[in-house]
């Protein structure tokens, strides 16, 4: 017997399968939203953020080719790659749930490396299994409700602290470490989501048993870590050159979003409330305000994906994701510039836009580039074209801030919102022929 076809997926299962996504980014959306502040709080100066929050990309380095190929060669009663998702997810809501309560600066970094590690061993593997489910005709849906749900749940994460403010939690309530009340509140909220929405999804929509001739090839080799390193090293050299080619665009894409996450915030204090002090109100203020316009780029983002499904059908989704680019570009130009709050909310739009295809458009430039049976592996190297510019990120910007920027984090959204643009440029490069991506001579 030989590998299942792929049973056609209603819309309805394919937003189950997709609400593991949900308590995921969920977790993602607290990160961005509140760990430079969180550093700041307990003592951080500015310019050392990006080396404090190196664990996102070093993890994801490390941990999702080799979960990639480990989630390829596993066959389990519970299936191939749902124990990676149960095990990171468990991680991942003990760290959230810890998080708040840090009382050091180092306890938050160690509790971030290990909410990283588990958010990447659930990630690979969730990808893997939507482009396992999924018939090739229905990836490209798939991928952009993925990346609507990434929008609701970053939507739902920024937005969270902001709603208890008004439920009459007071923005200036602090626990004795000095994090607010409502960060607490909003991370232990994230703890809970976290394992309920993967579990939610896994046992609606679970995994397609494998085939004979799938199992057949899996036992040819044994699993362990040399085979892991040699799958990995194996896909590396054969990777193809539609994959391949796409690391220019990956690479001025992620920079620019991690100047973004980084640094809005402060960039709001300076900006609209006349601040640069942690410890102030303003400054409080100006965390809540990135709480509430994240909040709506990431609902515009979750729009917008679903938007885009018939949109890069007709127009391509290297053409869609260009323009989203540049959209989001031209927002982080603009941002530093803005100076009164109501007028933050129209200029992240284009944030919302870019992230939206950001989330999902590559993956459908992918998907059909890559082989059935290695999707676990390559999923896995394509994160790298992710983690490496934002460990790039996190290694030049201390170097970066004070003597070329100028100590001033509206400086950093303008050299974010230059290197978007650059990245809508070297998407149109790319074309794609028979879904096959190429770069154009």
């Amino acid at each position: 017997m030989g590998t299942p076809l792929k049973p056609h997926l209603t819309m309805r299962k394919i937003i189950l399968m997709n609400i593991g996504f949900l308590g995921l980014q969920f977790s993602f959306g607290l990160q961005q939203g509140n760990m430079g502040p969180i550093y700041s709080y307990l003592g951080a100066s500015e310019a050392s953020l990006p080396l404090l929050q190196l664990a996102g990309p070093i993890t994801g380095l490390l941990v999702q080719p080799m979960i990639g190929a480990l989630s390829d060669r596993t066959s389990t009663r519970w299936g191939r790659r749902v124990p990676y998702f149960i095990i990171g997810a468990v991680i991942c809501s003990i760290s959230l749930f810890a998080m708040p309560y840090s009382g050091s600066i180092w306890a938050a970094v160690l509790l971030l490396w290990a909410l990283d590690a588990a958010n990447n061993v659930t990630m690979e593997p969730y990808r893997a299994y939507v482009s396992d489910r999924l018939a090739p005709a229905q990836r490209e849906l798939g991928f952009l409700t993925q990346s609507a749900f990434t929008g609701l749940a970053q939507t739902l994460a920024y937005v969270t602290p902001t709603i208890f403010v008004m439920l009459g939690v007071s923005r200036d309530a602090l626990a004795s470490n000095g994090i607010p009340e409502v960060t607490h509140i909003a991370f232990i909220i994230g703890a809970f989501l976290s394992i309920g929405t993967i579990l939610w999804s896994v046992l609606a929509v679970p995994e397609l048993p494998l085939g004979a001739d799938e199992i057949q090839q899996m036992q040819q080799k044994q699993m362990g870590f040399t085979t892991m390193l040699l799958d990995i090293r194996d896909a590396v050299v054969e990777m193809p050159d539609a994959m391949r080619r796409m690391g220019l665009m990956s690479l001025c894409q992620w920079y620019a979003m991690m100047c973004y996450w980084s640094y809005v915030a402060y960039a709001i204090g300076r900006a609209v409330y006349g601040t640069a002090s942690a410890d102030s109100p303003g400054f409080r203020e100006a965390v809540l305000t990135n709480g509430q316009i994240g909040a709506f780029y990431n609902f515009v983002a979750c729009v917008a994906a679903f938007a885009m499904v018939p949109i890069s059908r007709r127009f391509g989704a290297r053409n869609v994701h260009a323009a989203c680019l540049a959209a989001s570009g031209l927002a982080m130009l603009l941002i530093p510039m803005v100076h009164d709050k109501a007028w933050l909310f129209p200029a992240v739009i284009g944030i919302g836009l870019g992230w939206g295809s950001i989330m999902g458009n590559p993956y459908v430039m992918l998907s059909n580039a890559i082989p059935p049976a290695r999707t676990g592996v390559y999923m896995g190297i394509f994160n790298m074209f992710i983690v490496l510019p934002m460990l790039l990120f996190g290694l030049t910007m201390p170097l970066l801030y004070g003597h070329v920027l100028g100590g001033d984090p509206r400086n950093v959204l303008l050299l974010g919102g230059v290197l978007m643009l650059a990245g809508a440029a070297a998407t149109l490069r790319i074309r794609i022929i028979k879904s096959v991506v190429m770069i154009a001579s």
